[in-house]
């Protein structure tokens, strides 16, 4: 009998989608890579004697490989999952191994686009764990599709301050570890779940449970994140033996394995059920009351916006309502008496479905996409050069600001979902209003980064983690509202195309130049004050050191432009919000809840 139980509670254990979605969470972990390349950067720059040109290169190779996912959304259609998850983890060991084997020496030294195309295919792996972790957890979760996609997101972010952790434990004199834990580590993990992040039969339906889990899930989630914070903080002021970090990395895994619990419990323990009983459960398909009403609501809300005079939107909220509902009104009852012929235009409106090339000429999709180009853009400069920011002023540790900046980048992404849909929720205000408080917060965080105040890098990592990691909670949500479901796949790979070139235009062209030219002031003057026959047989027999340069003024014009540049994203998004203020008082106001309910 109770080898029986046993039996069926493992199967049911093996089977269970919680136990998919931890799994996916420990995936997801490795998915943060490119946010190491901040700590990884300095290492290749004085390895290969890069310049800071050079290194912006490299940076926007790695946020290339960190964007394009259309390969990996190809395959996954046509492998099977844990073989997609096979090829991403061998492109992450190629890329970043051979990297490795380049900085210590081991191979010859490549040119700088043999270097960049081996930083685009390593962290073009992560794109394989992303997909494959967020294809299984929806198919499994199709009716919590928002808490999920939130937790598995915010994982990528806190990837790399884990991962860092786990570096100051093998910490070594050789820096170039890093880059061989970062080409090791993640296919590792990535081999020992492969099999276990899929798509599971039965255990689909809501259950009482869902809620509680979640719950539990984000506590977790949290807790780990203010974990992290505080270990980072006090590796950064004490001078802590390694025992001690030793003691504080086993702490951070029990942490990261505590999830496991709810898998366990559910198994074992609370309502134990294999998962062919489970497939048999009646789960409700009855169709959406006023489904019919719905469509004729989409047909009359298309032909309200020919015959809504223009003044309406100028009118209070309150006002503005009440005049298209009454505008509604007449107009299907005018369509109910064969009076009027409701139809479409030959494209759709705002909030429905678009293919990519119908978005391509609204002009609201073009304000979102330029809007994430210079918020999200100027944030992912200064993850990129987040190693010789803190150098120049400074800082010896330069892990400590790529930790804090994914944790804080975690926290943008779990709150600027759950604010962004209070807004729209709440207020029927358009979602986009959010993204503009969140690139004013990032404005700011520029300026302290151009100050160079002291405790300013603590600042502006702060600011910038939290308004680069709400752009990717609040652009996908704005997207399917604005432009549909049914095509959300290439939208959203389509926008995400504005974060490397961001990043092409700001590190690679404008960041670098900048760094490059203060370097070389500082080195004529230095080589002016101390002419001497060492410095001048040093030029003869040709010591070419990679310049590098000291103080707030190696980035002060960058991060006052990248400020510019968030003001002007600001500006974007309000247009967004005044010319999408019908959709969403469509959506979520309480006029349209109550006719469509």
């Amino acid at each position: 009998m109770m080898v029986g139980f046993w039996r069926e509670s493992l199967g049911s254990f093996v089977n269970n989608r919680w136990l998919v979605f931890v799994a996916a969470m420990w995936l997801q972990s490795c998915a943060g890579i490119g946010y190491l390349f901040g700590s990884i950067s300095p290492v290749i720059k004085s390895s290969l004697s890069y310049n800071q040109r050079q290194v912006a290169r490299l940076g926007v190779a790695k946020d290339l490989g960190d964007s394009v996912g259309f390969l990996a959304g190809s395959l996954c259609e046509v492998l099977p999952l844990w073989a997609a998850l096979l090829v991403g983890a061998i492109q992450n060991l190629v890329g970043y191994g051979w990297v490795w084997l380049v900085v210590t020496g081991k191979v010859p030294t490549l040119p700088l686009w043999a270097m960049c195309i081996l930083i685009f295919v390593g962290t073009n792996g992560e794109t394989y764990f992303n997909t494959v972790a967020l294809v299984s957890c929806v198919q499994n979760f199709p009716k919590s599709r928002g808490p999920v996609v939130g937790i598995l997101k915010g994982f990528a972010g806190l990837g790399g301050a884990i991962l860092t952790q786990i570096y100051a434990v093998i910490h070594s004199p050789d820096h170039a570890s890093l880059i061989f834990m970062v080409a090791v580590g993640p296919a590792m993990v990535v081999i020992a779940l492969m099999f276990l992040v899929r798509p599971v039969k039965g255990h689909k339906q809501v259950r009482p449970t869902d809620g509680v889990c979640f719950t539990y899930i984000y506590s977790v989630c949290i807790l780990l994140a203010a974990y992290l914070m505080g270990v980072m903080l006090v590796e950064d002021l004490v001078d802590l033996n390694h025992t001690v970090i030793t003691v504080f990395t086993v702490i951070l895994f029990i942490l990261l394995l505590i999830p496991i619990v709810i898998p366990v419990s559910l198994s074992f323990w609370i309502d134990p059920r294999p998962p062919e009983e489970e497939a048999l459960l009646p789960e409700p398909q009855k169709q959406e009351p006023g489904g019919l009403q719905r469509e004729s609501s989409e047909l009359i809300f298309s032909e309200l916006e020919d015959e809504k005079p223009k003044e309406v939107d100028l009118l209070p909220a309150s006002e503005r309502q009440k005049r298209i509902a009454q505008l509604q009104a007449r107009l299907f009852q005018a369509a109910a008496d064969g009076a009027v012929r409701v139809k479409r235009r030959r494209g759709p409106h705002r909030g429905e479905d678009f293919t990519l090339m119908q978005a391509l000429i609204k002009a609201d999709f073009w304000l979102m996409f330029f809007s994430l180009l210079l918020g999200s853009g100027s944030g992912l400069t200064v993850i990129d050069n987040l190693g010789q920011m803190s150098q120049s002023l400074g800082y010896d540790n330069t892990h400590i600001f790529v930790s804090m900046i994914s944790i804080w980048n975690f926290l943008g992404r779990i709150g600027g979902g759950y604010f962004s849909e209070l807004i729209v929720r709440d207020y029927a205000y358009p979602r986009p209003v959010a993204m503009a408080v969140a690139q004013f917060i990032m404005a700011i965080g520029h300026i302290f980064f151009a100050m160079g105040w002291p405790g300013a890098m603590y600042i502006g990592t702060l600011l910038i983690g939290l308004g680069y990691g709400a752009h990717w909670a609040i652009v996908p949500a704005a997207a399917s509202e604005l432009f549909g479901l049914k095509k959300f796949g290439a939208l959203y790979n389509f926008l995400t195309l504005a974060n490397p070139a961001g990043s092409l235009v700001f590190s690679g062209l404008i960041a670098s130049s900048i760094y490059d030219r203060e370097a070389e002031k500082q080195a004529h003057q230095h080589h002016y004050q101390q002419q001497n026959w060492g410095s001048i047989f040093s030029g003869m027999f040709g010591v070419d050191e990679p310049l590098k340069c000291e103080g707030a003024v190696c980035f002060f014009l960058t991060s006052v432009i990248m400020s510019g540049f968030c003001i002007i994203a600001v500006v974007l998004s309000m247009i967004l919000v005044y010319r999408t203020k019908i959709v969403y008082a469509h959506l979520y106001g309480k006029s349209s809840s109550t006719r469509l309910t």
